[in-house]
């Protein structure tokens, strides 16, 4: 795979020495590696972010005072409010030796569940592997295209040539079937209900007021035998 070339200089080490190299848009590093001693340098914040956000993986060649190093990005901080890198480590490749990092998936194809009306879920964006330098994948491509709806895809479907570091169980990508949506009652299909609901109070007064009135009646003339009877 094709690697950036990224020009380093030398460095001093200490706080008061980073921060005049972070406020001149650089950014403190370590080398190191099997064969290489610890080296500190210093490189272009420019180019540790193009190393940072590239979708390939984070393969460079770190030049030096006519030295190159064929390297991974092995880790860096980044500030917890801004995000600008404040330093990085760079792990030197050594032939023969797996080296562990992050490469990042490309999914390939359009799901058959998709073209059906399902969504697509990536849930992983990346994967952590073992491997050779010589065999560093810029991306780790993963065809999705025969997914359906109900379909999910996992780290121990894929077949590759390394070793892959991520849970086996974790899940890559599912095809699920399409939300329905309640559409929102409006003010006007309330206030029809609730007129509903009032005619049908209304109506169930209106019969047992109907019903009440025989029964006055017959009450009534009860009462009148009964003073018949009497007299």
């Amino acid at each position: 795979m094709d690697a950036p070339v990224i020009e380093a200089q030398p460095r001093e080490t200490g706080s008061k020495a980073a921060r005049e190299i972070r406020n001149n848009d650089r950014v403190p590093c370590v080398l190191y590696g099997r064969t290489v001693e610890s080296t500190p340098l210093q490189i272009p914040i420019a180019a540790l972010n193009k190393l940072i956000y590239r979708r390939s993986a984070p393969v460079a060649e770190v030049e030096m005072n006519g030295d190159t190093w064929n390297c991974i990005l092995k880790d860096y901080d980044l500030h917890p409010l801004t995000d600008r890198p404040l330093h990085a480590d760079f792990q030197a490749l050594e032939e023969g030796d797996e080296v562990t990092l992050t490469v990042p998936l490309n999914y390939t194809g359009i799901p058959v569940g998709q073209q059906n009306g399902g969504d697509t879920q990536q849930i992983a964006r990346e994967l952590t592997i073992s491997v050779l330098p010589e065999n560093i994948p810029a991306q780790i491509e993963v065809d999705i295209g025969e997914l359906v709806i109900g379909d999910s895809l996992h780290v121990y479907d894929l077949e590759t040539d390394y070793e892959i570091k991520t849970s086996r169980d974790q899940t890559l990508v599912t095809v699920v079937a399409p939300q329905i949506e309640t559409a929102p009652t409006t003010e006007a299909e309330e206030e029809e209900e609730e007129l509903t609901e009032e005619e049908i109070a209304e109506e169930g007064e209106a019969v047992d007021t109907e019903e009440g009135e025989p029964g006055e009646g017959e009450e009534a003339a009860g009462e009148g035998g009964a003073d018949e009877e009497y007299q």
